[in-house]
């Protein structure tokens, strides 16, 4: 099975791609043994149905791309070399995590590290073909555009103690500090994402993770954005279950917001 699958725009397309790197439940056949099978029946790390929840780019023009593997077989969101992306003192779990946000363990054997050799193969079965898929689709839409814009789709619980006491705004855009993209395409998702009844953040508590950071080159036309939300925007009270109402309101805002800046770099 392929760790992730993309969904092509039904008729026409914009130079947009949507990444979804942590919406996986799946696990390979050789490694499903291994974890604590309680937790992997639903891993609680899992952006849970954000795929679902922007299924509608596709009709719009918009390449979506998403995962298949869960993240705690290697997240895609993470250096290769395994370097850390924040170090102020928060959780930070690795490549290949051994608990969960929390400090859980996930292994049946509740093992403290995946061995090297291990995080290798994993490197190579599942997070290389994954990243050349979206440099692939990245430099198609490139060459044809002249330019192009990453989108990268988060979601997390309102609360993570582990990360920040306090829960955690509606909507986060990461750039990596302005590195990342353009400062008009940063503003335009500003504006489109402030003042329709969520609490905005830019760059804090996350700023991007490696796929933002890796991918936005913005003197080279390529331009990567981040947009964490609270689970709760989309999904019920209990983070659970996928709530129509709710995510049916995020939707108008995200496709405004997709629209305007597809305007904004197909120019």
């Amino acid at each position: 099975m392929s760790s992730y699958q993309v969904i092509a725009p039904a008729s026409g397309h914009v130079p947009i791609v949507l990444s979804v790197p942590h919406c996986g439940t799946a696990f390979p056949d050789e490694l499903k043994s291994e974890f604590n099978q309680k937790l992997a029946s639903a891993p609680d790390d899992t952006d849970w149905f954000v795929h679902r929840l922007y299924d509608f780019a596709p009709a719009m023009g918009i390449t979506l791309m998403h995962a298949v593997y869960s993240r705690w077989v290697i997240d895609l969101n993470r250096d290769p070399n395994d370097k850390p992306l924040y170090t102020d003192g928060r959780i930070i779990t690795a490549l290949c995590p051994t608990t969960t946000f929390f400090g859980e363990p996930i292994y049946g054997d509740k093992r403290k590290i995946v061995e090297e050799t291990e995080v290798k193969r994993r490197i190579q079965a599942y997070y290389h073909p994954y990243h050349a898929k979206l440099h692939e689709l990245l430099n198609r839409l490139k060459k044809e555009f002249g330019k192009v814009l990453l989108w990268d789709c988060h979601s997390i619980r309102q609360q993570v103690p582990t990360i920040q006491k306090e829960k955690f705004p509606d909507l986060i855009l990461g750039d990596a500090d302005g590195t990342s993209a353009s400062p008009g395409l940063i503003e335009t998702a500003i504006k489109n994402l402030e003042g329709k009844g969520y609490s905005v953040s830019h760059n804090y508590p996350f700023k991007g993770g490696y796929i933002t950071r890796f991918f936005g080159k913005p003197s080279d036309d390529q331009h990567a954005l981040q947009l964490e939300m609270s689970k709760v925007n989309y999904m019920d009270d209990a983070e659970k279950k996928y709530d129509e109402l709710r995510a049916n309101r995020m939707r108008r805002v995200l496709m405004k917001t997709l629209e305007d800046l597809a305007e904004q770099v197909s120019k």
